[in-house]
């Protein structure tokens, strides 16, 4: 007969000095260990009556799904063993998975709790948006992760595409998160291995068309005029500024300060990768800081005048004020692009295409365009290269 009781798994305390609760199966001398979905410190644990002590402000729901799961195991291995007593305690152990399951959205706020120290606060609000996104297409729903199965993942893509009208890379963005949630889940034994809905499936990101300004148009955005304290005149210089300088990130960009700048290039850790770059500066770009060089009150004073109301101590206040500052200028460019009469779209990562393909076709070798763009491979940036050989066959065809 097999035997179940939860423990406080003690080896596994966490950076919060909190520990795992496990269901422990035990028959013929073999264990098997199912994860309950808790967490919490020894203090707060009766370890002879396998319960949650009151001193625990969550203790009597904590005891309560703790005797439910005791109940559903002890059924679970009753019927197991009605079929044959030779039944081991990994098969009853999965029937157990089968038949019980950890709310969705409890599992995904403890992994997101656990994760926030050691990501970026970009990823988490990506984890927390998507998780609204679940959240409005299941209405007022619950969801069970054992309810993630290969046909909620098809009515799920529907709803992406159909509803929200989301494109196929944005598709495969939210089904890399949730299959990040469902292999956290995999490794917590919260779901059975082969349960795994994501096993036999693969997204993957379509190539997007990279746009990026020619030499002509560059000049029309250099030459176009606008007031000297205007949003437009900073964006513009901003922008202009990235396809001379090493093509910056606009998080970068933002939040470039004089200390970054020893007279004759920039030196700075880029704030996605914490790339360490060194990017000698064109006269172009220094005329450009030239402009901005009679606002300098300090070496850690910043260049370019949009994050002045933002605490950049604050990373999550910074964030969101790079956000926000993004949009607008984006918003800017497009007016720009108008009033330079450049018929494309343009917006500021453009200006780091624009800066890799004016490099490369100048001469650069691909090695230094991607250690300037910080990319963690030149993989990366061998698109660049293609695009820049396009342009050479399309040269050359001209000349038949």
């Amino acid at each position: 007969m097999a035997t179940i009781k939860v423990i406080l798994k003690k080896e596994k305390v966490d950076s919060n000095g909190e520990m795992p609760l496990y269901l422990r199966i035990t028959k013929d001398r073999k264990t098997n260990f199912i994860s309950l979905g808790y967490k919490i410190k020894e203090k707060d644990w009766n370890e002879a009556t396998s319960t949650v002590k009151k001193s625990h402000s969550n203790s009597a729901r904590i005891n309560n799904f703790i005797t439910t799961k005791i109940a559903e195991a002890q059924g679970n291995a009753i019927e197991q063993e009605t079929e044959s007593k030779f039944i081991p305690a990994k098969s009853i152990k999965q029937a157990i998975l089968g038949k019980s399951s950890v709310d969705f959205f409890d599992f995904t706020t403890a992994y997101i709790a656990k994760v926030k120290p050691r990501v970026s606060i970009g990823t988490i609000q990506h984890y927390e948006k998507f998780c609204d996104k679940i959240q409005n297409f299941l209405g007022k729903k619950s969801l069970m992760l054992n309810e993630i199965t290969p046909l909620f993942l098809d009515n799920f893509e529907n709803y992406m595409r159909v509803d929200c009208k989301n494109k196929n890379n944005t598709v495969h963005a939210n089904f890399k998160i949730l299959r990040r949630f469902i292999l956290a889940a995999v490794n917590d034994e919260l779901i059975p291995y082969d349960k795994n809905p994501f096993l036999k499936r693969k997204y993957s990101y379509e190539k997007t068309n990279i746009e990026f300004l020619t030499e002509e148009e560059l000049t029309k955005l250099e030459t176009v005029q606008f007031p000297d304290d205007s949003i437009k005149n900073h964006v513009r210089n901003i922008f202009v500024f990235a396809c001379y300088a090493g093509g910056l990130r606009v998080s970068d960009l933002l939040t470039l300060k004089w200390s970054n700048f020893d007279g004759e290039r920039l030196i700075l850790s880029t704030i996605k990768t914490s790339t360490s770059v060194s990017i000698k500066l064109p006269s172009k770009a220094k005329e450009i800081l030239s402009l901005y060089a009679p606002t300098k009150i300090n070496d850690a004073s910043l260049i370019f005048p949009f994050l002045k109301e933002v605490n950049l101590s604050k990373p999550e206040e910074l964030y969101n004020g790079i956000a926000e500052i993004t949009s607008i200028i984006n918003n800017k460019l497009i007016q720009i692009g108008n009033d330079a009469k450049i018929e494309k779209h343009i917006h500021m990562h453009m200006s780091r295409h624009t800066f890799a393909t004016r490099a490369l076709k100048k001469g650069m070798r691909i090695e230094y365009v991607s250690n300037l763009l910080g990319h963690a491979s030149i993989k990366t940036t061998q698109i660049y290269a293609t695009i820049v050989n396009e342009d050479l066959d399309n040269a050359m065809d001209l000349l038949g």
